[in-house]
């Protein structure tokens, strides 16, 4: 499934050390989406990421040192706003998410059915036909936690949100115009930012597909970071919550209609 050609499409991917992975990623998702442009963003990696990810054919933005995975993609969204791209999709530099999906969920976008749509692990609609793809797991700890701010998300906002810390997402320039704002999080743009994105009048979509897993072993909610995360995340939806009128006024400035 190709994309028309009038439509500008950016895949971006925040990486952090990732030399292993990074071209094999980059190569295939230029081989399976023709369309859609590749930028990797270097979060100030030591090894040799970024000349990796500039060899196997992306566009490379080099942090000077390691700034957070948050910040990271709000570069991405300002790349992507400032060079008008019509939809970005971002993944992660692990090898868990399959480029197949990205011309699925801009079809969502292009059709006006979301702007901002969620690639979920815990929906199993589209298993059948994914051959080669396994079923994601994870741990007790990190499955509560994800279980936790589901039914957080989902109560505030009314919408079945399964997976809100899928780093698998869609989003067309309302939502890239959203998330370059300065409340958008340094670290962990999760929970937090789906709520913002419904209250400020965007469409949430979730959209089910299956992922690898991680094949580095390495997690950004590792040792006590969980407990950070917790917290953070905690603070970050009481901080909505006093900015809900803020959102409203937001959503009638001019960035968000970039379209």
């Amino acid at each position: 499934m190709e994309m028309k050609e009038r439509y500008k499409s950016l895949v971006i991917i925040p990486a952090y050390n990732e030399e292993r992975h990074i071209a094999y990623i980059v190569a295939r998702i230029r081989w399976m989406n023709r369309c859609s442009e590749v930028l990797v963003i270097d979060d100030g990696s030591s090894d040799m990421t970024a000349r990796k990810a500039r060899f196997a054919g992306a566009r490379v933005i080099s942090h000077l040192f390691n700034m957070g995975y948050g910040v990271a993609l709000q570069t991405g969204y300002k790349y992507a706003f400032e060079k008008d791209y019509d939809f970005l999709v971002q993944m992660d530099a692990d090898g868990q998410h399959h480029p197949a999906y990205i011309p699925k969920m801009i079809d969502i976008l292009e059709k006006k059915d979301a702007d901002l749509v969620i690639g979920s692990r815990f929906i199993y609609g589209m298993m059948k036909g994914n051959t080669g793809l396994c079923r994601y797991s994870m741990d007790f700890s990190k499955r509560l936690g994800v279980m936790l701010f589901s039914f957080v998300t989902t109560k505030i906002t009314g919408i079945r949100v399964t997976d809100p810390t899928s780093g698998y997402q869609a989003l067309n320039r309302k939502a890239i115009g959203l998330f370059i704002q300065d409340f958008f999080p340094n670290d962990y743009p999760d929970s937090d930012m789906i709520i913002t994105a419904h209250r400020s009048g965007l469409k949430v979509k979730e959209f089910p597909m299956i992922m690898f897993e991680n094949r580095m072993g390495r997690s950004m909610h590792a040792g006590l970071k969980p407990v950070y995360y917790t917290f953070k995340m905690f603070l970050s939806l009481f901080m909505i919550h006093i900015r809900k009128r803020h959102m409203a006024a937001l959503c009638q400035r001019s960035v968000f209609h970039g379209d």
